[in-house]
């Protein structure tokens, strides 16, 4: 029962009054000496939890000298729970607008039509991105690098994706240098975030269903600003801008190499730091043959990730993270491809990738 999900979290019940619940409702009745020895409790516990159940609705309390509880049928018990947790829902919806009404009024938080702000607090920076995400209906555009503000990973994203928000972002190869936000960046993608990297991006920078824009105005850590603008022509620009790196980034998604077992390379010496592990996370580059050497062969996904991190600059220590392999396995199938490729360098290796369809 404790490997279970929680079925009635919702209703405010603790994992341990929903075990004492269920087990009331499954017995028909039962005690808090019965409660207390099959759960582990301590009688004055197991009694707590069993009153707070008949508060709530969902037991009755019998008469006689040893204190028993009876099951409500759930039908009615829990249907009536559920109606006041609408009604409440229903008084902060109502509630909402008037708070709202209240927030925006406060300066210098508030933005009209043509006002534009300047953020110097740290603080201030990331309240304001955290607004706007809240904000977006139909389209978050972002360019992801440091220096950050805010923790990784925002749950208010995926509740926007949630909601229908297309979401696009660039990433940078600094975004990626801990090797700790690839696997973050994939479960976004499994939400519907489109990514992208880029050697590197200018500035930092949100753009909100095309009325509300946050850009940064320093990129030295420590030393926070933005520029916050409803200017209707600065913000056409800064999507210029956005759309101008998004065509010239490459496409991020997830390449699960086990749902595809026949595309993953066999390497009788690989020295992988994870047995079979797959690509998590990989450049996803248009389906397409590589000819050279006068033959033609179909590239692997792995391949087709590593030169596509090669190519953007990404360093050799994160591209082995990324990859799941090793350094010495990196090298060696780099120098493989640079081989194929006929390259001397990796620049002429992308070039070359590019020729061929792979890039």
């Amino acid at each position: 029962m404790a490997d279970e999900p929680l079925l009635l979290d919702g209703a405010g019940l603790d994992p341990m009054s929903e075990r004492v619940y269920l087990d009331l409702l499954a017995q028909g009745r039962g005690s808090a000496a019965h409660s207390a020895e099959k759960f582990g409790l301590g009688v004055p516990a197991a009694s707590a939890i069993l009153e707070n159940l008949r508060v709530q609705g969902l037991a009755s309390r019998l008469e006689g000298e040893e204190r028993e509880y009876a099951a409500v049928d759930p039908g009615y018990a829990l249907r009536a729970i559920a109606d006041r947790m609408g009604d409440q829902v229903l008084r902060l919806r109502d509630a909402l607008p008037r708070l709202v009404e209240i927030f925006e009024r406060v300066p210098p938080t508030g933005i009209d039509q043509t006002q534009t702000s300047i953020l110097t607090d740290a603080d201030a920076v990331a309240a304001w991105y955290t607004r706007l995400q809240h904000q977006a209906r139909t389209e978050f555009l972002a360019f992801d690098r440091p220096p950050y503000v805010s923790a990784s990973l925002d749950p208010v994203e995926a509740t926007a994706l949630d909601r229908g928000v297309s979401w696009r972002a660039i990433y940078t190869i600094e975004s990626f240098d801990d090797g700790t936000t690839w696997e973050e960046v994939a479960e976004l993608a499994e939400q519907g975030e489109q990514a992208r990297i880029a050697p590197e991006l200018p500035v930092k920078l949100a753009i909100v269903d095309g009325r509300a824009a946050l850009v940064s105005l320093t990129l030295e850590p420590g030393r926070i600003s933005a520029l916050v603008t409803s200017s209707a022509p600065l913000i056409d620009a800064l999507r210029q801008l956005f759309e101008f790196h998004w065509a010239r980034s490459l496409p991020l998604a997830e390449a699960r190499a086990q749902d595809h077992p026949q595309d993953r390379p066999q390497h009788p010496g690989d020295d992988r730091t994870t047995e079979g592990a797959p690509a998590r996370f990989s450049p996803v580059v248009p389906e397409g043959s590589i000819a050279g050497a006068g033959r033609t062969r179909i590239p692997t996904p792995e391949e087709r990730a590593l030169i596509a991190l090669m190519a953007v600059g990404m360093k050799d220590d994160a591209i082995a993270r990324q990859l799941q392999i090793s350094p010495r396995t990196l090298r060696r199938r780099s120098q493989e491809l640079m081989l194929e490729l006929e390259a001397t360098t990796r620049f002429q290796a992308g070039l070359e990738a590019g020729r061929r369809g792979w890039l």
